[in-house]
C-alpha cells in the first residue's frame, strides 16, 4: 500500500511548520545521528531515497559528492525542494521508492531519513538497493523506531499521571508486525511496524553487513538549552543503521 500524505494540504502545512522549527526532533537528534554515520563524501554519487523538501540531499553536495539523485513521491515536497536548491549536482525525481528505477551498480552511498517505515515491503527495497550499489557500497537510514511503531494506533505513547507528567512509554502488540494507523497531523496516517530483529535480518538476507545500529537522543547541547529533550533517553523515537553491500 503506497500512501502520499504529504500532499494533503492540511498535512504538508503542519509538517512543513514543524520541520521549519529550530527545536523539531530531525534536527536536534536525527539528522545528527545519520551524519555522522555517512562516509567520506568527496567524489561520490549518492542516492537519496524519500528526499523530501532536499535537506539531506543539499547538506551531502556542501560536503563534496559528486552528484545526489533525490527520490520522492510527493509532489509538493519536491516543489519546495527545487525551490530551495540550486545546484545542478542534486538531481529530484518524483518517484514512489518501490517504483524507481534502481540502475545496476550505479551508486556509492544510499541514505534515506525517517522514510522506510512507510515501506510495505522492506525486503524488496534492501534488494534493489544492494543491486544499485557499487562494490563496497555503503547504507545510511534513520526510520521510527519499533518501540514507537509497535503501538501506533493501539496506544497513545505516554501514560501521564493525574497531572499531566509522564509516567511511561506503553509497549504493546511488538511481534505483530504489519499496518499501524494513526494521528499524526491528521487521520489515517499508515506506517508499517516491524520488529528490530525483522529489520537487521532482511538486511544480511539482502546482501549486507551492518556496521552500526544506532539509537541516538538528542544532541547534549540540545538538552542542555531544552531539558524536555532529556525524555527521548526514555526511550529511543528513532532508529539509525549503517550497512555495507556484501561482496
Amino acid at each position: 500500500m503506497q500512501q502520499n500524505i504529504y500532499d494533503d494540504p492540511t498535512f504538508f502545512a503542519k509538517y512543513k511548520a514543524m520541520r521549519e522549527s529550530a527545536a523539531e526532533l530531525n534536527q536536534v537528534l536525527e539528522q545528527p545521528a545519520v551524519r555522522s554515520l555517512l562516509p567520506e563524501l568527496n567524489g561520490k554519487t549518492v542516492l537519496d531515497l524519500g528526499c523530501g523538501t532536499g535537506i539531506l540531499s543539499r547538506y551531502l553536495v556542501r560536503h563534496g559528492a559528486k552528484q545526489v539523485v533525490g527520490v520522492d513521491i510527493s509532489k509538493k515536497m519536491l516543489e519546495t525542494a527545487r525551490q530551495q536548491t540550486n545546484d545542478q549536482r542534486i538531481v529530484f525525481l518524483e518517484s514512489a521508492i518501490e517504483n524507481f528505477d534502481f540502475l545496476s551498480e550505479q551508486f556509492d552511498l544510499a541514505v534515506s531519513s525517517l522514510a522506510f517505515h512507510y515501506l510495505a515491503d522492506l525486503d524488496d527495497i534492501f534488494r534493489k538497493i544492494n543491486a544499485c550499489l557499487k562494490e563496497d557500497g555503503l547504507l545510511v537510514f534513520s526510520m521510527e523506531h519499533p518501540i514507537i511503531t509497535c503501538s501506533q494506533g493501539i496506544h497513545p505513547g505516554w501514560e501521564t499521571d493525574e497531572t499531566g507528567q509522564k509516567k511511561y512509554w506503553q509497549v504493546d502488540a511488538y511481534s505483530q508486525e504489519g499496518i499501524r494507523q494513526s494521528h499524526w497531523h491528521v487521520d489515517g496516517v499508515v506506517r508499517y511496524h516491524r520488529k528490530l530483529s525483522s529489520i537487521l535480518n532482511s538486511l544480511f538476507a539482502n546482501g549486507f553487513w551492518i556496521n552500526k545500529v544506532w539509537e541516538p537522543h538528542a544532541l547534549e547541547e540540545a538538552e542542555q538549552e531544552r531539558p524536555c529533550l532529556l525524555e527521548e533517553r526514555r526511550r529511543p523515537p528513532f532508529l539509525v543503521i549503517k550497512a555495507s553491500k556484501r561482496s
